[in-house]
């Protein structure tokens, strides 16, 4: 088995006593001070995540918006460098490849941002489908490291904390600036229902930036445990549980980020398909009428006990206190209201179906 890989970070993790595990093929922190601690800091302040884990790669050449627009349900014609854009990379079929961020620098100069336990797969995929587009396809996942700012300080925090301004930046957009000399880019995306920034630099400049925000007060280093609390409570999806090979974005309630007015691309057909016929299951929230604590792969049931559908990722939601889940369930048991039940450790408990976004979102509009 392939040993698990180490972030630029991963001493400096150690360091503070962070709880290490793996996870996407890498030794990450999942918590320091505690997941309530982390997930409320970003909620209230500022917290601080290493996610160097992630992939990089780039796409350039004269056919490079063309060959992006071809692999990516997105699309990417037409806007101007500086722009962010989330969606997928899908199978014929119409499965989930990945999800992941497309960076456009240009309509020659595209960064595709990918999910860390998919980077093999998504190069292999990306690589073959290459012929005929005049391309150049590089992995940069291995020279580039990336932390996320996050939290209502965080623009702050960016200005007096590290010398960078980000009052600019709009949601979904980027630049790239210099600092000590090198190229780096800044992009307003995040994935924790707050404002917040991403950084993308070597990893001498990343261990050096890491120092900085770890000697300020204003800021907590974050793991991995409550970055996914904080994406579950505003709906965003996790690769591996909302969205997978055999899941599409359609039956993730995702289509907003599939462009079916394109020209073509992969799984544009079958996407198609699932549109027009509907689809025999949808991603919902769920919230279970107990404290009882639904987790991923815990069955879901109708009224009369068959069983209708799976947990995708539960929590007892810490900014709403309530237990709640996002599940794949029979697209007839999907409707807002419908009564479920949830199977936690061979009990059964009540649960009904809600809005799968619990906590309503701070992003800078």
């Amino acid at each position: 088995m392939e040993e698990n890989k180490k972030t630029c970070l991963y001493d400096k993790h150690v360091a503070l006593g962070a709880k290490m595990s793996p996870f996407g093929g890498f030794i990450m922190p999942i918590e320091y001070e505690g997941i309530v601690e982390e997930h409320n800091a970003v909620r209230t302040a500022c917290g601080v995540f290493d996610v160097s884990h992630m992939g990089e790669v780039s796409v350039t050449g004269p056919d490079a918006e063309r060959f992006v627009n071809h692999i990516f349900t997105n699309d990417v014609t037409g806007a101007a460098a500086g722009k962010c854009f989330y969606g997928m990379m899908l199978h014929p079929d119409g499965g989930t490849v990945d999800d992941l961020l497309v960076y456009k620098r240009g309509d020659s100069d595209f960064l595709l941002v990918i999910n860390a336990s998919n980077i093999a797969k998504d190069l292999d995929w990306i690589c073959r489908h290459v012929s005929g587009f005049d391309v150049t396809v590089d992995d940069r996942s291995d020279v580039l490291g990336e932390l996320a700012v996050q939290g209502p300080a965080s623009e702050s925090v960016m200005t007096e904390v590290l010398g960078i301004d980000c009052a600019s930046l709009e949601f979904y957009t980027f630049k790239t600036i210099t600092v000590e000399g090198e190229d780096i880019i800044v992009s307003r995306t995040g994935y924790t229902g707050e404002d917040g920034f991403e950084i993308y630099a070597s990893h001498g400049l990343i261990c050096k930036m890491w120092d900085r925000l770890m000697a300020s007060d204003r800021v907590k280093p974050c793991g991995l445990g409550c970055r996914d609390t904080l994406r579950f409570e505003v709906g965003l999806p996790l690769y591996g549980d909302e969205l997978a090979d055999d899941i599409s974005p359609i039956e993730a309630g995702l289509g907003i980020f599939v462009k079916l007015d394109k020209p073509e691309f992969v799984g544009k057909e079958a996407v198609e398909t699932l549109k027009r016929d509907g689809v025999i299951r949808k991603l919902v929230g769920i919230e279970v009428l107990d404290r009882a604590i639904p987790r991923h792969g815990y069955e879901v049931l109708d009224s009369d006990d068959n069983v209708v559908g799976t947990v995708t990722t539960g929590y007892h939601a810490v900014s709403v206190d309530k237990s709640l889940a996002m599940a794949l369930v029979r697209s007839d048991c999907a409707a807002l209201g419908t009564p479920l039940k949830v199977r936690i450790r061979r009990k059964t408990f009540p649960a009904v179906v809600v809005k799968k976004k619990f906590y309503r979102k701070n992003y800078k509009n």
